[in-house]
């Protein structure tokens, strides 16, 4: 197989939910690629990452969060797409593996990120576990139903009696969830350390101070002070009588409840579900990506002179110039020009009517002598001249040049904008562009010369032109007569009534 280096193209830098497209299936605790992922499917590596063209399909076809148009399937565009998608997701991998190599990985406020996600999704499997099986309904519960509930003239039918089974079942979940609500900590010792809860604490209060003991598990005020915190100040917020201090105890209640289905999931072997294990994974590599990138990009924070200097290397990056939307006619001498001029201004023409029919500028009789947005510095020195000291509605000319003789209007004017660098909309510009290219640049380095980059280039090919062909091969099916499409389309036309 073909082992070709990728090419760099400008990093972007992506947001959360971004990434979080972009890294879809490694098996974070051993760096390794997940099991489920097919050989056959990878069509790149990032060090001991890998990357498939099912997930950049995934990507692909959620481009609304990504940042990428969603081109048809099959098309030149989507390759193109593809490619793009491809170097964002290799980007993205790059910092996971130096995230790992740099023991992000270690920093506590992942690590409590992570637990709390996993208690999560955890405590949501186990309340599908407790309402798992069937819920019987017997006919005398469903009589009992109709003769209570059912107005006595309503017949016993089939549709009815699915609609009072479906309710009767609805009823029953509720009630088992509401007793295995009740009996959550029956089994488990639980014991909540009422004297580290209060406010007044807050500010000398260790992080390792414990604040429950659940089973075996301790909830200390480091783990979840910030959730803490904010019940106690939102309810206030809402409500300025409420007790701060009884919301505080709420908050911790309800991480008490999370932290025992959690051990209860695990205990029923509910940490082994594919579905878990996909999704924690897909988070902590997300998550351990952004907070690195984050983590970055603080160390890189210019100061006041670094940024003016990198504002002052790259202002044709960030200035944009001043531009007049123009109303323009040309003929061949200056005579005839001052006299259009003259009868525009007295009214017996307008502009419209003597681009049209005086004009020799080729679009002059379709565009009537509009010609739009103009940019500072884009026409001739002369007419350049003329046309930016201008006020707007004042008509210009004659202006010489080598295409005729000129007069303008300006019908709209836009300022130039991030021109002064003390402006704090241009530092803010400056400083996020400023923090792309120290990005750029390390990102560039990974590939270069710390983390290995291959992209199976044959693969790569064969896959998508797989996925052209099939595309091919179902439209051509389409139009086959008696295909579903024929006959969903056939359907569709008589629900559509003809224009009367």
């Amino acid at each position: 197989m073909k082992v070709i280096p990728v090419i760099m193209t400008a990093l972007i830098m992506l947001p959360v939910s971004a990434v979080g497209t972009v890294v879809l299936s490694a098996d974070t605790q051993t760096g390794k690629p997940a099991p489920e992922q097919a050989a056959s499917d990878v069509i790149a590596r990032v060090g001991d990452q890998t990357i498939s063209f099912s997930e950049i399909n995934v990507a692909l076809n959620s481009s609304a969060i990504v940042g990428v148009s969603i081109p048809a399937l099959g098309t030149p565009d989507r390759d193109t797409a593809r490619i793009t998608l491809l170097d964002r997701f290799i980007s993205a991998n790059l910092l996971y593996v130096d995230a790992r190599e740099q023991r992000a990985d270690k920093d506590p406020r992942y690590q409590r990120a992570i637990s709390r996600f996993s208690n999560a999704i955890l405590a949501g499997l186990y309340r599908q576990h407790s309402q798992a099986g069937d819920i019987p309904v017997t006919e005398e519960e469903v009589q009992a139903f109709y003769r209570q509930n059912v107005a006595t003239d309503t017949e016993l039918t089939k549709d009815v009696r699915l609609q009072i089974e479906s309710r009767l079942r609805r009823q029953k979940l509720h009630e088992r969830l509401a007793t295995a609500e009740k009996n959550l900590r029956d089994d488990v010792r639980v014991i909540v350390h009422t004297e580290n809860l209060a406010a007044a604490g807050d500010e000398k209060r260790a992080d390792d101070t414990p604040l429950a003991n659940v089973g075996d598990e301790t909830i200390t005020w480091g783990q979840i002070k910030d959730r803490i915190i904010a019940s106690g100040k939102g309810s206030t917020m809402v409500d300025p009588l409420a007790f701060e201090d009884q919301a505080r105890r709420d908050a911790l209640e309800r991480e008490i409840d999370l932290r025992i289905m959690a051990q209860k999931a695990i205990a029923a072997g509910l940490d082994g579900d594919s579905l878990y294990r996909k999704r924690l994974n897909e988070y902590t590599k997300t998550l351990l990506t952004n907070m690195y990138r984050e983590q970055l990009l603080k160390q890189w924070m210019p100061t006041d002179e670094e940024l003016k200097a990198y504002y002052m290397a790259n202002m044709n990056r960030f200035i944009v110039p001043e531009a007049r939307k123009l109303h323009m006619i040309v003929v061949r001498t200056r005579d005839e020009a001052e006299s259009l001029r003259g009868r525009i201004e007295a009214g017996e023409l307008s502009m419209y009517q003597a681009a049209r029919d005086y004009s020799i500028a080729a679009n002059a009789r379709r565009d009537l002598g509009e010609v739009g947005w103009v940019n500072r510095g884009e026409l001739v020195p002369a007419l350049d001249q003329a046309v930016f000291s201008l006020e707007p509605g004042s008509i210009g000319g004659p202006v010489d040049t080598p295409a005729g003789w000129h007069l303008v209007k300006v019908l709209d004017v836009n300022d130039a904008k991030y021109t002064n660098f003390d402006d704090e909309v241009t530092r803010k510009l400056t400083r996020r562009d400023y923090m792309h290219a120290k990005l750029d640049t390390y990102t560039a380095d990974l590939r270069k010369n710390r983390v290995p980059v291959e992209v199976y280039q044959d693969r790569l090919v064969q896959l998508a032109q797989h996925e052209a062909d099939m595309v091919k091969s179902l439209a051509q099916q389409a139009q086959q007569p008696g295909s579903v499409t024929q006959q969903r389309i056939e359907e569709l036309k008589k629900l559509v009534k003809p224009p009367s």
